[in-house]
């Protein structure tokens, strides 16, 4: 009798543990958030990432309830910073935002994690494509002069970076085996050493982000030849694309993406993704984003952004490894 009693109890015991646990998973993402999210930034204030990341921190704060905080930590392209998240407690309130870097740190850098199974996708932000830009003062009108210049004379022609292994690094190397042509590259520490010198003409073409040389493009101390774009970007509509210039279908674009703690509950990330559709569906938001940084709103799914990296992981590691590319 007492055994009988004990297994019935026993049965009901675990069918309302069956019956809590999909109540119990819904719940994270109702009570979410209940006290400070942080926002990691892998980069110094400044740049692009940054104010990506305040202006929705305010924007979610305000329409949650909750503090979204924003932390710096820069260092290695990104990935000192990253690595922080990817060892956070899967709780919803640690995430970071990611920059293009984040897709060639793997093959260039000795990382502490794994980039694809240490995190979570969260949303790819957008996309922009960079500038090619040089000093009116330079001969070169379209990307078509560069190459002819670098032909005719092979290491004359001059390109800065913002350092090794970066993105307009790689795409000025792809370009160049597609094109049989030699530049010489100055990889610099940061945007604003590479601005300056483009500005002196010390160095013949600068290529970065179209929001880190429109500015310059627009008043004229600098002329843009070429955008990496499949298309022409709505910041620099009179530059024609590289796929314009004798490299159809090519495209290289800088990205902005967002990250969790890998076993992050799903519920979270639903809830967390709905409430940044909301945030940069925003009017003003939108239009800083377009106009500000160049760039074209994505907002993808999770598995969308899991499938853009592992895709840009590919393209990129085999220009670094072909090319035997060591950081800085």
């Amino acid at each position: 009798m007492i055994k009988s009693m004990l297994g019935r109890l026993a049965l009901l015991g675990l069918a309302l543990c069956a019956a809590l646990a999909p109540l119990s998973a819904s719940a994270q993402g109702a009570n979410w958030p209940n006290k400070p999210v942080k926002f990691v930034v892998p980069f110094p204030p400044g740049g692009s990432v940054d104010p990506l990341a305040r202006m929705l921190a305010v924007k979610l704060s305000e329409s949650m309830g909750q503090q979204f905080i924003v932390e710096n930590k820069p260092g290695a392209s990104g990935s000192i910073g990253t690595a922080y998240v990817a060892k956070s407690a899967p709780d919803g309130y640690s995430f970071v935002f990611v920059f293009d870097t984040h897709a060639v740190n793997p093959t260039l850098l000795p990382m502490s994690f794994d980039t694809v199974k240490d995190l979570a996708p969260v949303m790819l932000i957008g996309t922009a494509p960079m500038a090619i830009a040089t000093h009116p003062s330079k001969p070169y009108k379209t990307f078509a002069d560069v190459i002819a210049a670098a032909k005719a004379k092979p290491d004359s022609v001059s390109y800065g970076s913002i350092g090794n292994g970066s993105l307009g690094h790689l795409t000025l190397t792809l370009v160049q085996r597609a094109g049989g042509f030699t530049l010489v590259h100055v990889p610099y520490k940061g945007g604003g050493p590479m601005i300056q010198d483009a500005l002196g003409g010390q160095v013949d073409l600068a290529v970065g982000t179209v929001a880190v040389l429109s500015p310059q493009v627009r008043g004229g101390k600098l002329r843009a030849v070429a955008v990496t774009g499949d298309k022409r970007s709505r910041s620099m509509p009179d530059v024609p694309a590289l796929a314009e210039q004798g490299f159809p279908g090519f495209s290289a674009l800088a990205w902005w993406g967002i990250f969790a703690p890998a076993g992050t509950p799903k519920p979270i990330l639903d809830k967390f993704h709905a409430e940044l559709v909301k945030a940069l569906n925003l009017p003003d938001v939108h239009k800083t984003l377009s106009e500000t940084l160049g760039m074209d709103l994505v907002m993808s799914s999770q598995d969308g952004l899991q499938q853009f990296l592992l895709g840009e992981i590919d393209r990129w590691g085999k220009v670094v490894r072909e090319n035997k590319i060591r950081v800085d």
